[in-house]
C-alpha cells in the first residue's frame, strides 16, 4: 500500500517572549541554588549542573522567523506541524526545524522545441510565478520541489503548445500567437494540475518567447508575407470595384456622358487599371458626349 499523503497543519509553539521570561526565571532559580550550595554546603551540586545543561538544551527551541518564512518541525522522524507566523517563538527543542520560503518566485523555463497542432516545429519559453502553498507536501511528498516544478512546467508547456496552432486554424481560432491571454490561463491551469502533489501554487504563467524553429522560419516568413500581400490585394480590389461602380452610376445619373455597354466596359477596365496598378498609368478614355 502507498504512503498516506501528508498535509500541512499548525505546530504547537509558544510566544518567544513568554518562553524567554519563564526560561530566565528558571535560570535565576538554578543560579541561586547553585551559588547557595557552594557557599553554604561547600560542594558543587550535581543537580545544579544538570539543570544548567537542561536550560541550555531548552534554549535551542528559541527561533526568529522572518515574514513569509515557515518553519517545518520534525519530531523524531514524524511531521509535527508548521510555524507560519513570523517573529520570535519557542518550540519543542527535541524537534528539528526546516525553513521553507513562502515568497513568490519566478521561474524562466529554457527555450523548448515542440510541435504545434499542425506538426510545425516551434520554439517556446515561458515564465512561471509560483510559491509554496502546503509546506508539508513540499517537504515530504517530493525530493526537490523546485526541480519538480521545473520538469513539470516543461511538460505542461509541451502539452499546451501541441493543442494549438502557431497562427491559428483556417478560421483563425486556437492560435498560440494571437490569443496569449487564453494560452496563459490554460498554461497556468495545466501546470497547477501537474504540481498539486508538491503543494505548490501557480500564480501565473506566461509565454515569453514564441517563434518558428530555425529550419522552417524562412519558409514560414515567406508564407506570412504572401498571405499579407493577398489580403492587401483583396482589400484594394474590393475598394476599387466599389469606386468604379460609384463613378459609373454617378456619370450616368448626372447625364455627364452617354455610355454604351462597350464604353462602360472600357471605362471600368481603365479605372480598375488606374486604381489597382502599383505604377503610374495613363489610360485613354473613349466616350461619346451627350447632346
Amino acid at each position: 500500500m502507498g504512503s498516506k499523503t501528508i498535509s500541512e497543519r499548525k505546530a504547537h509553539y509558544l510566544s518567544g517572549w513568554l518562553a524567554l521570561f519563564l526560561w530566565l526565571l528558571a535560570l535565576a532559580g538554578v543560579v541561586r541554588f547553585f551559588i547557595g550550595s557552594i557557599l553554604f554546603r561547600g560542594e558543587l551540586p550535581l543537580a545544579g549542573l544538570l539543570s544548567i545543561l537542561l536550560l541550555g538544551f531548552l534554549s535551542k527551541g528559541f527561533v526568529i522567523l522572518q515574514p513569509n518564512i515557515a518553519g517545518v518541525l520534525i519530531f523524531f522522524g514524524r511531521y509535527s506541524g508548521t510555524i507560519r507566523e513570523g517573529g520570535f517563538c519557542w518550540f519543542n527543542p527535541f524537534s528539528r526545524r526546516q525553513n521553507i520560503s513562502l515568497r513568490v518566485v519566478n521561474l524562466n523555463t529554457p527555450t523548448l522545441k515542440v510541435n504545434d497542432m499542425a506538426g510545425n516545429p516551434i520554439e517556446v519559453a515561458a515564465v512561471i510565478a509560483w510559491r509554496v502553498n502546503d509546506t508539508a507536501k513540499a517537504s515530504f511528498e517530493v525530493e526537490d520541489y523546485a526541480a519538480f516544478l521545473a520538469i513539470q512546467g516543461e511538460s505542461a508547456i509541451r502539452a499546451v503548445s501541441s493543442t494549438r496552432f502557431y497562427d491559428g486554424d483556417p478560421h483563425g481560432q486556437n492560435s498560440l500567437r494571437g490569443d496569449l491571454v487564453a494560452v496563459a490561463q490554460m498554461l497556468t491551469e495545466t501546470i497547477q494540475l501537474h504540481v498539486e502533489l508538491a503543494g505548490l501554487e501557480i500564480i501565473e504563467a506566461k509565454i515569453t518567447h514564441l517563434a518558428y524553429a530555425p529550419e522552417i522560419a524562412a519558409a514560414m516568413l515567406r508564407r506570412q508575407q504572401a498571405a499579407a500581400v493577398i489580403a492587401a490585394r483583396q482589400l484594394i480590389v474590393e475598394g476599387a470595384v466599389g469606386m468604379v461602380k460609384m463613378a459609373l452610376d454617378k456619370l450616368q445619373a448626372d447625364g455627364v456622358v452617354t455610355l454604351s455597354d462597350a464604353d462602360r466596359v472600357q471605362l471600368a477596365s481603365n479605372l480598375l487599371t488606374v486604381l489597382v496598378s502599383e505604377s503610374e498609368t495613363q489610360p485613354v478614355l473613349s466616350m461619346s458626349q451627350s447632346r
